[in-house]
């Protein structure tokens, strides 16, 4: 676990004992291992023997372990890299030989941890008075797993503590993961108790990781004799940390370079595709734009899209005048049963596809579609005096459209488009927050619509109000239907829109 200790973050080791009895030694070694001071080894800070809170703290490191950073597939690392973890860890274990602790006895890559400038430092290692005894647990996956880096020797006498050359047999597997960014003995197919075994029985020889050549070019191949001599099966081959530190040292000769300079190098050399890399993103960026503010302005009029996008809550308002567009198709109900799901959206989707690009070239907004209904309305949000007349012409070419409009599956039908239009005040808002929609409210929206629906097929029924205003307007041909009976609303003077003909005057 991750704490705050006197204000620095910090490790949080549980025991997993219940109760801990500290003698004199323990308590000496508590002392002791506060002193241990070394680039490579992790600071111990602190520990507590309350009962349930049995626990000792040690220094943070923000990367995690080895074995983590080894496993990340996203990390590059390179030689510099490679030689740096040996180095660290050779000379971190060294430290702690020649120190009071002496061997470690656990050493494995989970224990070595990664601070945030790439430091390795040796974790895991004394304090057994607050540890389980891996000996004591039952065998299973994990508990073979783990003794991936104990040395034979060990191995075949399970009471041991470790040794300092048993230490060296360890390092010997790190370094093999660290070269290769492997897990140890991932090229056999056996499980991790018979890989125990046959370390143990040593059966047609010494049972290793496998040492392929190098692919790094600045490798230093020498590091593999390194490797085959510390996990020597006999102890007394494999060599001390005091010459592993100083071999280990001899192949940074000719390379100056730090992690650092390594880092340094590569930051530079993604900086010079920074700029291209920035422009690419940011014309990604801008296309994606394009089209969120494309598929939102055909969800909403363009300025409450912009509202919306800038956090403003977009309050209603009235209108004063406006003309409505309303229109179906007469008989869709008969239609749909005689035609599969399928066919009937590809029919609307043609059909409207074409309305769309049509009322594009008018000043008009699509309200919405509702299965055959399509609604549309001028004098708002973009309020324009000529409200009824972009209507009327847009209802004349929608209508000039439908009388020559195939359908895919029924060719030699015509469909029966019947539309209505009125004119008058009206209110308009923003509706919803999850899927907002742009609606429109008012006793005009459900006069257009009774208009509609009292209406004939392919003719364009006209109220009274919007008759009257297109009037201002010379050059529409309009015919007087005369009283009709609207639901709801009783009877009304109404009329139909024949054409724009700019050579003949109004007629009723």
């Amino acid at each position: 676990m991750i704490a705050i200790y006197k204000g620095d973050v910090v490790t949080v080791h549980y025991s997993g004992k219940r109760e801990v009895t500290l003698t004199r030694k323990d308590l000496v070694e508590l002392v002791k291992m506060k002193d241990i001071q070394h680039d490579n080894i992790i600071h111990f800070m602190g520990a507590c023997v309350e009962t349930d809170r049995i626990c000792y703290i040690t220094q943070y490191c923000a990367r995690g372990s080895l074995q983590d950073v080894l496993a990340d597939g996203q990390s590059s690392i390179d030689w510099t890299f490679k030689l740096s973890f040996t180095t660290d860890l050779s000379k971190g274990m060294n430290y702690l030989h020649k120190s009071f602790i002496e061997l470690h006895g656990r050493l494995n890559s989970n224990v070595c941890m990664i601070d945030n400038r790439w430091v390795l430092k040796v974790s895991g290692f004394g304090l057994s008075t607050f540890k389980l005894d891996v000996r004591e647990e039952k065998p299973g996956e994990s508990f073979y797993r783990d003794l991936l880096w104990t040395a034979p020797e060990h191995l075949m006498s399970p009471s041991s503590s470790g040794s300092q050359k048993g230490d060296v047999y360890s390092f010997a597997i790190i370094v093999y993961e660290i070269l290769y960014k492997d897990f140890p003995y991932h090229t056999t197919n056996l499980d991790y108790k018979d890989i125990i075994t046959r370390i143990m029985e040593s059966q047609d020889g010494p049972l290793r990781p496998e040492l392929s050549p190098l692919d790094d070019a600045d490798a230093n191949p020498a590091i593999l004799n390194l490797v085959t001599q510390c996990w020597d099966e006999d102890p007394n081959v494999r060599p001390s940390f005091d010459v592993i530190e100083k071999t280990v040292k001899k192949f940074h000769t000719g390379k100056n370079d730090s992690i650092v300079d390594s880092m340094l190098k590569k930051l530079e050399k993604y900086a010079n595709n920074l700029e291209m890399i920035v422009e690419q993103r940011t014309e990604e960026l801008v296309e994606e734009k394009r089209k969120t503010d494309l598929l939102l302005n055909s969800m909403l009029p363009p300025f409450i899209a912009d509202e919306l996008k800038a956090g403003r809550k977009v309050e209603p308002k009235m209108y004063q005048s406006a003309s409505v567009y309303f229109s179906d198709i007469v008989g869709f109900t008969t239609l749909s049963s005689q035609s599969t799901p399928m066919q009937i959206v590809d029919l609307l989707n043609d059909l409207y596809g074409a309305f769309d690009d049509t009322i594009s070239r008018h000043n008009v907004y699509k309200v919405e579609t509702i299965g055959d209904a399509y609604m549309v309305v001028s004098g708002l949000p973009q309020v324009t005096e000529r409200h009824v007349v972009e209507i009327c012409n847009m209802a004349l070419d929608l209508l000039g459209i439908v009388k020559t409009f195939k359908i895919r599956h029924r060719p030699e039908m015509t469909l029966m488009l019947r539309i209505g239009i009125h004119s008058g005040p009206c209110a308009a808002g923003v509706v919803g927050h999850t899927m907002p929609r742009y609606c429109l409210f008012g006793d005009t929206v459900n006069t257009a619509s009774r208009m509609e629906s009292t209406g004939e097929a392919l003719k364009i029924h006209l109220s009274t109000p919007a008759r009257d205003q297109l009037l201002q307007f010379p050059g529409y041909v309009i015919e007087l239907r005369g009283l009709t009976e609207l639901k709801g609303k009783g009877t009304m003077i109404t009329y139909w829109l024949l054409r724009k003909d700019p050579t003949e005057t109004t007629s009723e």
